[in-house]
């Protein structure tokens, strides 16, 4: 079946494009494509990218959170060093860590949910 799209980008609202921007930057070492107050996007020289848009008044979503939100996988060889480099970068690392060992869940910055995994 021919494609009605193509999937360029997942953009994700936010508080500080450039911010987010460049913490996902050193978490993936994708290039930054475009930064500014307003918006901003990433990738890694393929079609698709990730990018943040601001939006006033922004809240941050809760995790664990019974609401639905979308949130990003990352594959990393070890969880634990990756982790705790991301942490220094600005994650946090919630109490609450689903998944017997088999992934750590981050938050970045600005709360957003994240996954590491080493894709096993």
């Amino acid at each position: 079946m021919p494609a009605l799209a193509e999937f360029t980008a997942v953009v994700i609202d936010c508080a500080d494009p450039a911010m987010l921007a460049a913490f996902y930057q050193k978490a993936t070492g994708w290039e930054i494509t475009h930064s500014d107050q307003h918006f901003a996007s990433l990738g890694d020289g393929g079609s698709m990218q990730i990018a943040f848009q601001r939006i006033e008044g922004y809240q941050a979503p809760g995790w664990p959170d019974a609401r639905k939100h979308a949130h990003l996988d990352l594959t990393v060889t070890d969880l634990e060093s990756a982790a705790k480099e991301l942490l220094a970068l600005g994650a946090a690392k919630p109490e609450f860590q689903p998944g017997e060992g088999k992934w750590v869940v981050l938050t970045d910055p600005e709360g957003h949910p994240f996954c590491l995994t080493t894709g096993d």
